[in-house]
């Protein structure tokens, strides 16, 4: 009767209802943990581990309130499970990163004693302000984090709404209590000039602002240029205050490598305190407040974060954290994350499987994140402040990541990202001028990382999915001008095997869009660019080889293809990456039969842990379709065995359970299609290679909020030994192919499969 009265009660309020009597919530196994290390030793190479972090966020939020336990290093997210120091609790991180990573900003830091204006990274110089923390006592959950500072013997706790965050911290009797900011502090470098302001007597409003020059994003060479609006308030008045200011240099760098060495934090140590001051601005803020606390006292801090202005701060604030109820933030926070992580709700496979599942779908929906305010104002790339009602502004766009597998998870249980994420990338491309889209997008930054033309792709998958809210005639414009600007062009490749082969795919995603749009001489154009890729094809070396630029060929290494560099991996992984033409690939590597046995090789050389190597690399994005080519070669079991073994291999419930960098949602995206039992290779086809699902049940919430329908596949007789199909329905009816189009899955219905220990070789032949 209880249950029973659970699930009334939950769908009378509104609340996500229970997945099942026998589980929990979703958000129950949600393990923020994993990946949450930046660590190169645990790698065993200078990428690191997942890089997730593991503080308090909402689906898609503005704000990702999380200890950062390091300033330095390429340590994207702030934190890192192995370092036993935090510096304190910042309101704006990445996830999954590297190229340094940028955010971390407003960092707070509760203390008591003496004041330290530096974290403390440098001995010699003295302690700082950041503190030990007990490993015990650290805890995350969905919308929440805790942990207690030993130094300080202070408990911290952390939950988020979508604009703004709240921390809970519980003292210790002190005659000197205090909340601290570091309005300077920012991952992977320094915010360059800052400004903070007492509004009254328990709130202080200012702002960060961060550009190239002070580091960030690459170092500087991601071109992030933001500001940061804030708007605080303290549960306990502001007596005791004031702000500290470090007199900095007008010809001092402010890089990296320049504000991690302990000169720079000698500067800082010369800083002017200043108490009582009501209004500053400067080049390296800090502020405090300080008080008396009782043993165990609860002093709250909560905090609206802008990218438009100070008021519009403060209007995210007033609207989503209007009282001092922390607790009440934090369910409101769980209500988010149960709500989105119920749109998949799985059956079977081990407790571990379980959390695993629900921590990689956790983290693909942490980005693109929303990027304007309550009001939907955001920030422009002209510079100046628009307002939209028509979709909300989003930013982080990992192109050459997540337009494999997150953007075709999010086409289906989340169209409206999508288009949102088209909707601000073309308005972009619009208000800054360049009439064309960035392949990685950061803040309105034209960063230019890594290669290829990600949005074409993504605008391309979305249209030929139904998904056509934005503005096609001008997108299918940029996308012409991006593939124009960076494509293959007439020269018929781009020198690197990773460049041609992922600009030929682009150009063929391009022809597609011409086609349907009625451009008929863009479409032959663009189609016999698609065929580049063969222009890096050396039939001497039956294999991709690398050009100069003028054209010859570069000198095949001693060790063959594994020895040849590409963009982050050897041309054996990359030169899979024909996506768009694997009949063409086939034919010029010699036939089906040599293709299917050099892939098994492929795969059996890869080392069982599946970290990085020059094989099969799941560590690395750019050959994430490999294991469901066999669905293409005739051989769909195999795809069945490898896929499976790569869930239960390459993914663990721990702090080292991503083999790579989790990458903005698409490690993990991958995990969710992929144990589900669907996957693309060719995002742009509406086709999804059908695979051996992990779970004996997954249920899909697919299309729009006004109109959600269920899309259920089912594994009969599944288990770890069963993990070939045997047979398959479709709606009750036999279906014998390997993959099922996009329409059928959002049109909802059942796809049976019943699964067996052997492979059945005449399945999915059709």
């Amino acid at each position: 009767m209880h249950r029973i009265f659970r699930f009334v009660i939950c769908w009378l309020l509104g609340f996500p209802l229970p997945i099942s009597y026998g589980q929990k919530s979703p958000a129950a196994y949600v393990n923020p943990f994993i990946g949450a290390s930046t660590s190169a030793d645990a790698a065993g190479i200078y990428h690191g581990l997942g890089k997730t972090f593991p503080g308090a966020t909402t689906p898609f939020g503005l704000v990702q309130l999380s200890p950062n336990t390091i300033t330095g290093g390429d340590n994207g997210s702030g934190y890192s499970d192995e370092h036993s120091f935090i510096e304190g609790f910042a309101f704006t991180q990445m996830s999954g990163v590297g190229w340094y990573g940028d955010l971390g900003n407003f960092l707070v830091t509760p203390t008591t004693g003496p004041l330290h204006i530096v974290a403390g990274r440098h001995p010699k110089l003295g302690s700082g302000y950041r503190s030990r923390y007990d490993k015990a006592t650290e805890k995350a959950e969905a919308g929440y984090y805790a942990a207690t500072l030993t130094d300080y013997d202070t408990r911290v706790e952390a939950t988020a709404a979508a604009h703004s965050g709240i921390l809970r911290f519980t003292f210790p009797k002190q005659d000197t209590s205090r909340i601290q900011i570091d309005l300077a502090r920012r991952v992977g470098g320094t915010a360059t000039s800052q400004y903070v302001r007492v509004v009254d007597g328990h709130s202080i409003t200012g702002w960060m602002k961060c550009t190239p020059d002070g580091g960030g994003w690459g170092n500087g060479d991601g071109k992030a240029d933001y500001t940061v609006y804030f708007y605080a308030q303290f549960s306990k008045p502001l007596r005791q205050y004031g702000v500290w200011s470090a007199p900095i240099p007008e010809d001092r760098r402010r890089k990296l490598q320049d504000i991690e060495r302990a000169a720079y934090d000698s500067l800082i140590l010369q800083a002017e305190r200043l108490p009582y001051r009501n209004e500053i601005q400067g080049k390296h803020l800090g502020f405090y407040t300080e008080f008396e606390t009782e043993d165990r006292e609860s002093v709250l801090m909560k905090v609206g974060i802008s990218f438009v202005s100070m008021d519009g701060a403060k209007q995210n604030l007033q609207q989503e954290i209007p009282d001092w109820d922390f607790d009440r933030t934090r369910q409101n926070a769980l209500r988010l994350w149960n709500a989105a992580l119920s749109k998949v709700h799985i059956t079977g496979g081990t407790e571990e499987q379980r959390t695993v599942f629900y921590t990689a779908l956790y983290h693909t929906l942490i980005d693109p994140r929303e990027m304007a305010d309550v009001d939907g104002a955001y920030p422009g790339g002209d510079g100046n402040i628009h307002q939209n009602n028509h979709f909300t502004k989003r930013t982080i766009f990992s192109g050459w990541d997540v337009f494999r597998s997150q953007f075709p998870l999010q086409s289906i249980i989340n169209p409206k990202v999508v288009s949102d994420m088209i909707n601000s990338l073309v308005t972009l491309a619009d208000e800054n001028g360049s009439e064309y889209l960035e392949r990685w997008e950061f803040l309105n930054a034209y960063s230019g990382c890594m290669l290829g033309n990600p949005a074409v792709s993504v605008v391309v998958d979305a249209y030929n999915k139904g998904i056509r809210d934005f503005d096609v005639q001008r997108a299918y414009r940029y996308a012409r001008n991006t593939v124009e600007k960076f494509g293959n062009g007439e020269r018929g490749h781009s020198g690197g095997i990773s460049y041609t082969l992922e600009h030929a795919y682009s150009e063929w995603c391009l022809a597609q869009l011409a086609n349907s749009l009625g451009h008929p001489d863009d479409a032959d154009r663009y189609a016999r660019r698609a065929q580049s890729y063969r222009n890096n094809f050396d039939p001497d070396m039956g294999w991709f080889r690398n050009r100069t630029e003028d054209g010859s060929w570069q000198d095949w290494p001693d060790g063959g293809r594994i020895a040849q560099p590409t963009v982050e991996g050897n041309s054996y992984q990359q030169g899979w990456f024909v996506p768009h033409d694997i009949d063409g690939l086939v034919q010029l590597l010699g036939g089906r039969d040599k293709v299917v046995a050099d892939l098994v090789d492929f795969f059996e050389r890869t080392p069982q842990d599946f970290g990085w190597n020059d094989y099969y690399n799941h560590a690395n994005e750019p050959v994430h379709q490999v294991p469901f080519l066999f669905n293409r070669l005739g051989a769909p079991w195999l795809t069945q065995q490898w896929s499976r073994i790569i869930c239960e291999n390459a993914y663990r419930n721990s702090v080292e359970g991503l083999v790579g960098n989790e990458d903005v949602g698409q490690m993990s995206a991958w995990y969710v299609l992929a144990s589900s039992g669907i996957h693309m290779v060719c995002p742009g086809d509406n086709r999804y290679e059908i695979t051996a699902p992990l779970f004996d049940r997954v249920s899909f919430t697919v299309g729009d909020s006004a109109n959600p329908r269920k899309f259920e596949i089912i594994a009969q007789g599944n288990s770890p030994a069963n993990r070939y199909i045997q047979s398959a329905k479709l709606n009750g009816l036999p279906y014998e192919r390997c993959w099922i189009s996009h329409q059928d899955i959002i049109a909802g219905g059942q796809l049976e499969l019943v699964m067996g220990s052997e492979p059945n070789t005449r399945w999915g032949m059709r």
